[in-house]
Formats: structure tokens, sequence, C-alpha cells
């Protein structure tokens, strides 16, 4: 009984069709563009979220028919937070204001003044990228699309509704809306009213392993599968990424190096910290919370860095660095998109601090890798601060190919790395496995394993206690530019 996964990014769409054993039969995917009209501003057309699903579904069709014809279950995934307004015949009103949009900070502060327990009641920060700041910029700019919103969706979420016909979300997702009392996992009155909503705007709210309802006769016709098919709640991006590595239990966390770096830890409980950035949202499983740290730039940083010292790519900088090996006390603060946790800081900046005429590029590389570390263990810092417990930590994303940085990494952490086999598979396996546990009511445990390690990095001693005096001067450079960087 095969299932799929459709995981809607912010540049594709990504499809896999996954076997009883989990094991990928087939994937596909369709890339997707995001408009900047002005600055500051991201948006796409949710009807190009449809057809790349569409197009990822089609590809898989035309080699792999037979064993999509037997899915039984479809799991959703996606990037969280973006606002897809629709009127109340379910058109999409305007282009769907998207995560890293930052147009709407004003209208965070007003959130904030007009619900004075909004962190209490969401958990949370109000920032720019979560939905409800977007729906009150909406309201103030643009009246005439306000007054005819008469539902809000999250991008995968109308997936859903082209789908399925229903109006419904999940936990995890709902939780980046800024909407959820993400304590008792409902709807907030009172954050709604702030932006002059009510529920009645709100898709129903299910836990990502449940069935949300079964495809449209029409879907099911034109991708060759049945109409038994149920579709599932899923999750947002991060939460079903830790359904795939199995970060699923109260101790167990995963460290994602993409182009931003991200912590994410799962509990039992909710815990927020919103004074630090911390985002504590719910799981995508009943009973279950998490929280993340972010760390806006991670593995772009090397990239930066590789481009602007004419490395030929990261890869090659990553060798010279490693063959290099050599400590030259050079600080680097890897704030070249600002930062989150901990600071809030959209002003802060990149720099480098100790250049010598001996400064080489190795140095330069080496700084950067111990940059974005001890970014990440500020932000585990302010998980602890919670009483988070943090057991096991798997590396996912792009910069886990690397073994020397999670050398880095668990000294500058002081903890057990494990990279994982098939951590590169991403939130779309994630979405399957939601997607089989919506058919079949299995156990999470059962089915969210996760994967054999290929490798662990233990922290070392002497990097341990080298990174520990060097994070002091790391914090306290910060501490001394801060005002400086809003100068600028």
């Amino acid at each position: 009984m095969p299932f799929l996964g459709i995981d809607l990014g912010t540049s594709g769409v990504k499809t896999l069709l996954v076997d009883d054993d989990q094991r990928v039969l087939a994937e596909a995917s369709s890339g997707l563009d995001v408009s900047r009209p002005q600055p500051l501003w991201s948006e796409q057309d949710p009807e190009s979220w449809w057809a790349a699903a569409e197009a990822s579904v089609t590809s898989i069709r035309a080699t792999h028919a037979k064993e999509l014809a037997a899915v039984r279950g479809i799991g959703l995934s996606g990037q969280m937070h973006g606002a897809t307004l629709l009127d109340a015949s379910d058109r999409v009103l305007r282009p769907a204001i998207l995560w890293n949009d930052g147009r709407s900070a004003a209208q965070c502060a007003e959130i904030e003044r007009r619900v004075p327990r909004s962190r209490e009641i969401s958990g949370n920060l109000a920032m720019p990228g979560f939905t409800a700041p977007k729906v009150l910029w909406v309201a103030e700019n643009e009246p005439e699309v306000a007054s005819r919103i008469a539902r809000v969706l999250l991008p995968k979420d109308y997936l859903r509704l082209r789908l399925t016909g229903e109006h419904a979300s999940e936990m995890s997702d709902a939780a980046g809306t800024l909407w959820l009392d993400v304590e008792k996992r409902a709807w907030s009155s009172e954050l709604l009213a702030a932006t002059g909503l009510t529920e009645s705007a709100m898709p129903e709210l299910f836990e990502g392993s449940a069935a949300t309802g079964r495809l449209r006769t029409e879907v099911a016709q034109a991708w060759g599968l049945s109409r038994d098919v149920v579709v599932a709640g899923g999750g947002g991006d991060n939460a079903a990424g830790a359904i795939g590595v199995g970060v699923i239990d109260v101790g167990q966390a995963f460290l994602s190096l993409g182009t931003s770096g991200v912590y994410f830890v799962a509990g039992d409980r909710y815990a927020p910290n919103p004074a630090r950035a911390v985002h504590a949202f719910c799981h995508c499983l009943p009973g279950r919370w998490h929280q993340m740290s972010v760390s806006l730039s991670a593995a772009s940083c090397l990239t930066w860095v590789a481009g602007v010292t004419g490395a030929k790519d990261e890869a090659a900088l990553l060798g010279e660095v490693e063959a290099a090996d050599r400590d030259s006390r050079l600080l680097f603060l890897p704030y070249l998109s600002g930062e989150r946790t901990p600071h809030n800081d959209p002003e802060a900046k990149g720099v480098f601090f100790g250049l010598t005429h001996e400064t080489s590029r190795a140095d330069l590389g080496r700084a950067v890798l111990e940059g974005v570390a001890f970014a990440l263990a500020d932000g585990q810092d302010a998980l602890l601060a919670t009483g988070t417990r943090i057991d096991q930590v798997t590396v996912i994303g792009g910069g886990a190919r690397s073994r020397f940085w999670g050398r880095i990494l668990s000294g500058a952490l002081d903890r057990s790395l494990r990279y994982a086999a098939g951590g590169e598979l991403g939130p779309a396996f994630g979405a399957a496995r939601l997607g089989r546990l919506a058919v079949t009511g299995e156990a999470a445990a059962a089915v969210c394993r996760a994967p054999e390690a290929e490798y662990v990095a233990e922290p070392e001693p002497g990097l341990v206690a080298r990174y520990a005096e060097r994070r002091a001067t790391y914090g306290l450079l910060y501490e001394t530019l801060k005002e400086s960087f809003a100068a600028l």
C-alpha cells in the first residue's frame, strides 16, 4: 500500500511515492518562482502551487502508474505562514504573501498593542513572517481586498482545498499564524479579532496524522488515483521534516543546516520563550509540541564567503579549511540577514573580527563555520533556558555533508550529533508517513522511526573548552556593535 508525500516549498513542489517498507519508489519536483514587486515583498500565485503539484504527480505517474494507482493516503507539508486569501467562492483574491515577506513590521507592533497577552497566547513574538500581521497589512493598505476575505488558508492547505474541497489545517502549521492558542490547540478569538477576523474565516483544525478528507472525483481521475484516497492533516515544513527523521518524543531534536539553521526539539508540553525569540509551536502529532531556535543564515554564509573569496565552490573551500585546520582566533558574526534567535534583531550585520595580514581564505572559511556554530549554540541556550531536555540531535540539510563542520558544531554545542542516512528526503518523506498514519491508525512510534546514523560527531574536550572561551568574546562583540548596526 503506497503513500504520497507532497511538500510545497518556496522554490518548488517535491513529491515522494513511498511503499509499505518506507522505501522511496519515485520522486519528482516542479519549480516555483517568487515575485518581489517591491522591496521587502515576497509573493506567489497559489495557482502556480497547484500547477507544480500536478506536474510532479504527473511525472511520477509516467513511470510508476501502477504503484501510484495503489496509493491510499496522501500527506501534505509546506512552507509556513503564507497568507492565502479567498473570497466566498474560494477564489484567490491576491497573490499569497509569503513567510519571508517583511512589509508588516508596523502591524506586528499593532497586534501586540491590541492584545497585550499575545505572546502568552501564541507563544511567540509577533514577527512579519507570521500570517496575522500580513492580513492586518492588507486590511490597512488594500481595504477593497480585505472586505472580500471569506477564508484565510496556509499554502499547503490551499493544495488540500484543491484536492478535497475541504477548508482544513493542522496544528503545527496553524501555530505559525499568530492566531492559535498554542497550549489549547485552538483558534484564539482574541487574536483573530485583533486583525478583524472571526473563527468563521479559519479552516477546521485537525491533528497532522488525522484524515481531513478524500480526493475529489476529478482529481482522482486526473492523477490516476482511487476516489477513496485519504488526505492527512500533514505538517508545516519543519514539523514534517521532524516526522521524517523520527523526532517525535521528548528530548529528540534535529539540527537543519540549510540556507538558515533550525534547531528543533520535540516535547510533550507547551514551553514558550518569546523573550529570546524561541518559537513554541504544536507538533503535528497529538499531545506533542516543539520548540525551534532559528538562525537566519547558516549554510548560506559558507556560500557567500566562497563566492567573495573566489573559491571554486563551498566544497572546495571546506577542503581548504580542513587541510589547513589552524586556529587563527578570527571571529565571524553570521548575521548576513539579521538574526532571529536569540536576538530578534533584523538590523544585525555580518562581521569579521581579528583580521591581520596573515589571514587566509581558509581562515575566513573556518571563522564562518565557527560563527554559525556559535549562533546555533546561542539558540541552544535559549531552548535550554525553558527547561527543555535535549538528548539526541540528528543533523540534516545540505551542511550535514561536511564531517569537518560536524566536529566544529559538536564542540560548540558540547554534545554528540547524529548524521542520518536519508536525512535529505526532507518534509515530503514525513508527509508520506503522516498520510500512512491517517489511513492505518498505527502508533506513530512504529512508523516514525529514526534513520540509521551514518556518522556520529563526538565533542572533543579541547575544542569544547576553546569554544566556550571564544563564545564569550563572540557574544560581547554582538552586544558592543548592536547599536551601531541599528545606526547603519
